[in-house]
């Protein structure tokens, strides 16, 4: 199975470097954004739109041909993406151009790499760890992204891809629960609490809150007050929220996908260790759907900044990296259905408790439900799986069926 890459591995460059790579990252740009605007809004196929307009991007931006092709493969993906998410492109920065095996190539023996600008070809040395050199070492990579990230730096984003096993075959199933109580709860009973990374989260927000009413620039406060006061606050102490909100910036972010990279590391570990599959729910749309809902600004907020998708993405390549199969199953009455008889039950915030008079388990909603996707699993991962699934009133119905079969048979004799 492949699975592709990507390095981010931060460059040294020379300030003459710089203002060429500057000059070809805007000139991509531009192509981007005047291709998106003079080309058939319907056309999605990079094809289809590099015959269109490629003689005239040519004339007018001065990218090499490869770029071009490149600049019509950055429109046509942004377009699938808007399209799928029903919005529109909203446009290009020139922060990055994209590079394929003929303006990019990478040299292992000095550890530099050639990339083609508008005027010359570049040869940029990285300055790669020795993680970054354990991956490249023995590979020719044909195509990388050169951006320059808020940090004001240059950094080549090098595609590789690698093959790994196919996963095996297996009977055996960890279910995972994803939830922002509890971040995620597997069959196995384990259990990461969501409290800290929520007291984190309302503590960012907090501070942010307040550093950008301080750094706003507004009216004066009374007349008689110069312009550069707002409030008490003076033209430097602005100045001052400002930088701390940009030093602040991505934080809570890193943290966040620390904390979810651990999960997934944790998840998928045991489950090589124990040769079974991972199965989790597939919560695509789940913020269309509860943003429909009236909620206050914190609830709105808190629940879309829950990062599930990104756990559920870790989950995913480090699975195949692993060798870990990773199911994904419709998460309709998951936490509702008890894990023991398939009835719905009742759940209050953490406890859950069946509605079958025969049955009666109680206990940990969230353990429940990640039992529940674990019977999903082997029901999916395994042949006639769709037994387990199966209810004890329709397995009773048929038994009873087959003995009336067999009793009548028997009097026919």
């Amino acid at each position: 199975m492949e699975q592709t890459l990507t390095l981010v591995v931060k460059l040294n460059v020379e300030p003459e470097q710089a203002t060429q790579l500057e000059e070809t990252a805007q000139a991509f740009a531009d192509a981007c954004t005047w291709i998106n605007e003079n080309v058939n809004h319907r056309l999605t196929n990079r094809n289809s739109i590099q015959a269109v307009c490629y003689n005239d991007v040519k004339e007018q931006f001065g990218l090499k041909a490869n770029q071009i092709v490149r600049a019509c493969a950055r429109v046509a993906s942004n377009r699938k993406t808007a399209k799928h998410k029903g919005r529109k492109v909203k446009g290009f920065k020139p922060t990055s151009f994209d590079c394929d095996g003929r303006t990019f190539s990478f040299r292992e023996k000095d550890w530099t790499v050639s990339v083609s600008t508008l005027g010359k070809r570049l040869r940029l040395a990285l300055r790669a760890s020795n993680y970054h050199k354990g991956k490249l070492t023995g590979r020719k990579p044909t195509s990388a992204q050169i951006c320059k990230h808020k940090d004001g730096q240059w950094y080549c984003h090098i595609q590789i891809t690698i093959d790994y096993p196919e996963p095996q075959r297996t009977d055996k199933v960890i279910g995972v629960d994803f939830g922002r109580r509890e971040i995620a709860r597997t069959s196995t009973n384990q259990g990461w609490d969501g409290k800290e990374i929520q007291q984190k989260r309302d503590k960012f927000s907090r501070v942010r809150s307040s550093l950008q009413k301080k750094a706003r620039k507004g009216k004066s406060a009374s007349p008689g007050v110069s312009p550069g006061v707002y409030a008490g606050r003076t033209r430097s102490s602005r100045r001052r929220c400002r930088e701390v909100l940009k030093r602040l910036s991505g934080r809570e972010k890193r943290y966040q996908k620390w904390v979810n990279h651990n999960i997934s590391k944790t998840i998928i570990s045991e489950a090589k260790e124990t040769n079974s599959a991972v199965a989790i729910e597939d919560l695509t749309g789940i913020r269309e759907r509860t943003n429909q809902k009236p909620r206050n600004k914190t609830e709105r907020r808190q629940s879309n900044s829950w990062a599930f998708y990104q756990l559920r993405t870790f989950l995913e390549y480090k699975g195949v990296k692993e060798g870990v199969k990773v199911i994904a199953i419709p998460p309709a009455y998951t936490s509702q259905t008890c894990h023991c008889c398939n009835y719905i039950g009742i759940r209050t915030n953490k406890s859950f408790k069946c509605s079958n008079s025969e049955c009666g388990w109680g206990g940990d909603a969230d353990l429940n439900g990640a039992l529940m996707i674990k019977k999903w699993g082997c029901s999916i991962n395994q042949p006639g799986g769709s037994e387990i699934l199966s209810c004890r009133i329709s397995r009773a119905t048929e038994n009873a069926n087959r003995a009336r079969s067999g009793l009548a048979q028997f009097i026919n004799i």
